[in-house]
């Protein structure tokens, strides 16, 4: 069975759609390697492990940084659970905190 990326629910395309466009084509490009080589194959620069169920996947462009966190659940898919452009060094505590909430209405 291979991976499939998708968003939690209508606020999240929301989400990804107001990022730039390069940041879009960045999530559109780590979301073909997951889906095509396997998660457990995709590696820093590209994901990396936040908080408990929570992973990022790192958006860099001309634009700036953005952030996309998901989780994994049942039938290999990855949720994308929040989208966010990235002001601050250290991912934000209230970002972690909405991830991690919404993330429950996938686990």
């Amino acid at each position: 069975m291979a991976w499939v990326v998708e968003a939690l629910d209508p606020v999240v395309d929301a989400e990804v759609e107001a990022l730039p466009a390069d940041m879009r084509a960045r999530l559109a490009r780590i979301a073909e390697l997951i889906e095509s080589r396997g998660l457990e194959h995709v590696r820093e620069p590209h994901v990396k492990h936040v908080e408990g169920p929570v992973w990022e996947m790192r958006l860099k462009g001309r634009s700036g940084i953005s952030r996309a966190l998901y989780v994994t659940a049942s039938g290999e898919r990855v949720v994308i659970v929040r989208v966010f452009v990235k002001k601050t060094e250290q991912t934000p505590r209230r970002e972690v905190d909405l991830a991690l909430a919404r993330a429950k209405r996938v686990i």
